[in-house]
């Protein structure tokens, strides 16, 4: 209730939307301009150039010398006078930690308690086994095996850490290399996953409290180094040069996916806001992401979702073929973000979209 009741106490009229200067941070802007609100952004220092480029969209930035000065009184309360609504990221939690994430007392746009799931990526699995959406075969650490396995660390690091192995052995050791140079403190919190052959697709979806509805709103490919940078190699100069893949996210390739599969994508998508309604009331609010692979067979198998928006929706400030089919105008997600707040406010709702 904290974010609920401190939006009851604001002057509507004077909306502001905040967010972080990181990640989705000129999309949310950008998306919030064009529904009329005003917008508000926190940056450190040394991010001030790059968004004073785009002063026409931001209308008020708080410098703070460190992201989890968010958290500090005085910042809070001058967030509160601008009447921020504070839209998450993938680098929210990252930044300024779980504890204050979870308890700023600011509304958030989108579920608060879906933070700290989505720092434990057991915990991720189980609420998309408990959707009953197709997931791949996980492996824990004490289990002896022969398989090809991904091995992902804890957190919305994009991809930093990840690795794949052959074995079990294979994989404590590398985990216990891990501990060592200190980017994981516990080897258990690691997922260990199948590797499915496939491609990887990552499908957005956006629910709707104020329409009570599930949208697709586009999808991404990621583009990671250096493992697809090693693809365009032979494989003899691969077992020469003896580089290990690595996963992390440089950038985003837009996809639009076959319409007979938009069926299941569509089917997955309303079982996951329908599991974090029966798990984590009020359940998801605003935009998500299911990640996974699309088999031979146009299987979808689930290896992750993020609870808010993604850097994958970049892609689509002027919008995505499925939010322009949905709205019939230029609709970014950013923007769909704050059209669910205006709606909200003109039906006295805004109670359904803040936490």
């Amino acid at each position: 209730m904290i974010g609920r009741d401190v939006a009851s106490s604001y002057d509507l009229d004077r909306l502001s939307i905040a967010t972080l200067a990181s990640h989705s941070a000129l999309q949310i802007m950008h998306g919030a301009k064009a529904e009329g609100l005003r917008t508000l952004l926190v940056s450190t220092r040394e991010r001030l150039p790059l968004y004073r480029e785009f002063s026409h969209i931001i209308d008020e930035i708080v410098v703070v010398d460190r992201w989890r000065d968010l958290c500090r009184q005085d910042v809070v309360k001058r967030l509160r006078e601008s009447n921020a609504i504070l839209v998450p990221h993938g680098s929210l939690v990252e930044y300024v930690g779980h504890e204050c994430a979870e308890n700023i007392e600011l509304p958030i746009f989108g579920l608060r308690t879906l933070f700290r799931v989505e720092a434990s990526q057991r915990e991720k699995m189980e609420l998309l086994r408990d959707a009953g959406i197709p997931t791949p075969p996980s492996y824990s650490i004490d289990e002896d095996f022969e398989d090809l396995v991904i091995v992902k660390l804890p957190g919305a690091k994009g991809g930093k850490g990840y690795f794949i192995a052959m074995s079990s052995r294979e994989v404590r050791q590398r985990l216990r290399e891990l501990v060592e140079r200190g980017l994981i403190k516990d080897p258990r919190e690691a997922l260990i996953q199948k590797y499915i052959v496939g491609v990887p697709i990552y499908i957005h979806y956006f629910y709707s409290p104020t329409l009570d509805r599930v949208e697709i709103t586009g999808a991404d490919i990621r583009y990671e180094t250096n493992v697809d940078g090693l693809r365009r190699l032979p494989p003899r100069i691969l077992e020469e040069i003896g580089i290990e893949p690595s996963f992390v996210v440089v950038g985003n390739i837009p996809v639009v996916l076959r319409e007979s599969m938009l069926v299941k994508a569509l089917d997955y998508g309303r079982r996951f806001a329908e599991a974090t309604k029966r798990k984590l009331p009020p359940g998801i609010i605003g935009p998500y992401c299911l990640e996974a692979i699309a088999t031979p067979n146009l299987e979808i198998v689930v290896f992750e979702f993020s609870g808010r928006i993604v850097a994958g929706t970049n892609l689509y400030v002027a919008g995505s073929p499925y939010t322009h089919l949905y709205w019939n105008e230029p609709m970014s997600v950013g923007r769909r973000i704050a059209r669910e707040i205006r709606i909200a406010i003109e039906k006295n709702a805004l109670h359904k979209v803040v936490t």
